[in-house]
């Protein structure tokens, strides 16, 4: 997958958020909690409407369908800046980039570090062109 800049950035900002809703999502999916009532006697033999109950069921597959789709996408999304982590060999760049990756602001960083909001900036503008850069070689591999 391929992310121009501005994706980029939203990904390093939502990074933090994206893989805990990764883990949530996970725990949520692999959750089978669906409880039917058991009947006994003659209500078990009688004749009753299934339509409500296929249409929650048919209802919870969709939404879980949906949900596993977002978890694949935030995965895909975390992976792309795993995966060009390495690319990253400034000292200043790798601390503000785990920075942004916990969640942290840009004023928080600055204060963090001691640096100024603008260079704080322009770090972050690097590493984004750096991860980029990467991205256009492997688009064309």
């Amino acid at each position: 997958m391929t992310y121009n800049k501005f994706q980029i950035y939203g990904i390093l900002k939502d990074y933090f958020w994206m893989l805990r809703e990764i883990q949530r999502l996970d725990r949520e999916l692999t959750k089978t909690d669906f409880r039917g009532t058991a009947q006994y006697g003659i209500e078990a033999s009688l004749p009753h409407g299934q339509g409500i109950v296929s249409q929650a069921i048919e209802n919870e597959v969709i939404r879980r369908s949906k949900k596993s789709d977002n978890m694949v996408e935030y995965a895909r999304k975390v992976n792309f800046v795993n995966e060009r982590f390495y690319k990253i060999t400034d000292e200043k760049e790798k601390v503000i980039l785990d920075c942004l990756l916990d969640g942290m602001s840009i004023i928080a960083i600055s204060k963090h570090l001691g640096l100024s909001r603008r260079r704080v900036n322009e770090l972050r503008d690097d590493i984004v062109d750096k991860l980029m850069s990467n991205n256009a070689q492997n688009a064309h591999m």
